[in-house]
């Protein structure tokens, strides 16, 4: 849309927790594997590398509030004048409509990356849920899309109200992208939730959680046996998220010294519940090499090790012997 973000228009604005300072550690990796990257996703290459190096600090940027007035939202776009905001793509060609007939008020806390990864609507939305609750009723233009999603909802009592295209009287929107202080603590909080229904869980070496064909393609066309030799060798247990509840997850996931897998949302599964001394181990496809799952363990002081396959994200492959040596890295 040829409009300014919606923020602009915001009638009153605060800040929820100040930015913060944060050192970015260096990930675990064989040097020869940033050779292999061809092509990234959320950010250029260099840049993506450089928070893989790591080595440096960086200011996280402040969570801020803001309340507008007089909104509609039609077809999960947020419209004022001569200013709109997207929640999802528009279902319609045209962004024509008439004015909603219902009105209410509410907070806000979806993304758009929410509504298009399950991840971040677990790692972003549902950290963001907490501030819509503390300064109005939270409300949501998404429905309910994702398998394990009314479970995590119970557990974290995520009971936000729906809607759909309606008139805001006043609406509380947040700027939560900063991974600050704030976060790190709402991160930490709902860790805790998800523990607290379940016994405690001693230490163990780790899991590997299966991707298989689901999702954004990223097919590693190895994966059952790199799963076998991470359970051989290092003891580690294997889960497919796909015939597991949310219970079954935690409990593999919430003891776990590291948590493996191809990238994608589904290690967001472990990212929730690890021990804050873990590392997150992620296998990599060359031509979408991601690093935001770092800034997750970044924020949490939380350790991170990748490898880059041969091939594409529609048929990669990756050699155990370069999985090994990093796994050394990470132990030792």
């Amino acid at each position: 849309m040829p409009f300014p973000d919606i923020e602009a228009v915001a009638a009153d604005r605060w800040t929820i927790a100040p930015q913060t300072r944060r050192f970015i550690r260096p990930a675990k990796f064989l040097p020869h594997h940033l050779d292999r990257i061809k092509g990234t996703q959320f950010g250029p290459i260099v840049e993506v590398i450089r928070g893989f190096r790591g080595n440096y600090e960086t200011t996280q940027e402040a969570t801020v509030g803001y309340r507008l007035k007089n909104i509609d939202l039609i077809d999960g776009v947020l419209y004022a004048r001569k200013c709109s905001r997207s929640l999802r793509p528009r279902s319609r060609r045209l962004p024509v409509y008439a004015p909603p007939r219902h009105s209410t008020s509410g907070a806000l806390f979806e993304s758009w990356v929410g509504n298009r990864w399950f991840g971040n609507w677990l790692s972003d939305d549902c950290l963001t849920y907490p501030l819509a609750d503390e300064f109005d009723t939270p409300v949501t233009t998404r429905p309910i899309t994702w398998e394990h999603e009314p479970q995590y909802a119970a557990k974290l009592d995520l009971k936000p109200i729906h809607v759909s295209d309606v008139h805001f009287d006043e609406v509380v929107l947040f700027r939560d992208k900063g991974q600050n202080a704030s976060k790190k603590k709402r991160a930490d909080q709902i860790r805790q939730k998800l523990l607290a229904s379940a016994p405690p869980f001693p230490v163990h070496p780790g899991v590997f959680i299966l991707r298989g064909n689901r999702g954004d393609s990223r097919r590693l066309s190895n994966e059952t046996e790199i799963a076998e030799q991470f359970a051989s060798k290092y003891g580690f247990r294997i889960i497919d998220p796909v015939a597991s509840s949310v219970d079954d997850i935690i409990h593999a996931c919430a003891g776990a010294r590291i948590v493996a897998g191809v990238e994608g949302s589904h290690l967001v599964h472990g990212l929730m519940v690890m021990p804050p001394d873990s590392a997150l181990f992620v296998i990599q496809p060359a031509d979408r090499v991601v690093s935001a799952l770092k800034v997750i363990t970044d924020r949490q002081g939380q350790g991170y090790a990748f490898v880059v396959g041969e091939g594409t994200c529609e048929n990669f492959r990756v050699e155990w012997s370069d999985i090994d040596r990093t796994l050394e890295m990470v132990l030792a």
